[in-house]
């Protein structure tokens, strides 16, 4: 069984045994399954050669899509719908440094690009149309362009 299908079917065992797990930027597959829990959404996997992407969509429409590495552990999220999604749950423990370091604003938009350590968040929009990501540098698998999520 290759990993990325392996990691699929550790997500879908997860969902049935560990609904009190929080997924979280650094964490593992094994908590995506709370994100759909709280957001009361759908979850779909698509995995690829070097990581695996837990897509999600919850009610008011915003996309979810939280990236995992062969390893298991998330090494970026992405968002883009017409609300923002809740930063605390996906940031985890790198939220006090995201709210803390939140650098340069735009103006005209909303915009925040941050920059602490390992962590980078951008993030960004207006209302009805919010997209970002944040990602650990040190997590990205080697072959991963950053951009391309």
């Amino acid at each position: 069984m290759t990993s990325t299908r392996h990691a699929a079917w550790v997500l879908l065992a997860a969902c049935v045994i560990s609904p009190a797990a929080n997924a979280t930027l650094g964490g593992d597959i094994a908590s995506v399954a709370q994100d759909r829990t709280l957001a009361k959404a759908a979850l779909r996997a698509q995995p690829s050669r070097l990581y695996t992407v837990f897509e999600s969509q919850n009610e008011s429409g915003t996309l979810i899509r939280e990236y995992a590495g062969v390893d298991g552990k998330i090494f970026a999220v992405a968002w883009s719908g017409p609300l923002m999604p809740d930063l605390r749950q996906l940031l985890g423990p790198y939220f006090p440094q995201y709210i803390a370091n939140s650098g340069e604003r735009k103006s005209g938009h909303s915009s925040r690009n941050a920059r602490h350590g390992d962590l980078v968040v951008h993030s960004g929009g207006r209302m009805r149309a919010f997209s970002g990501k944040a990602y650990l540098e040190s997590a990205i698998p080697k072959g991963v362009e950053i951009d391309g999520l």
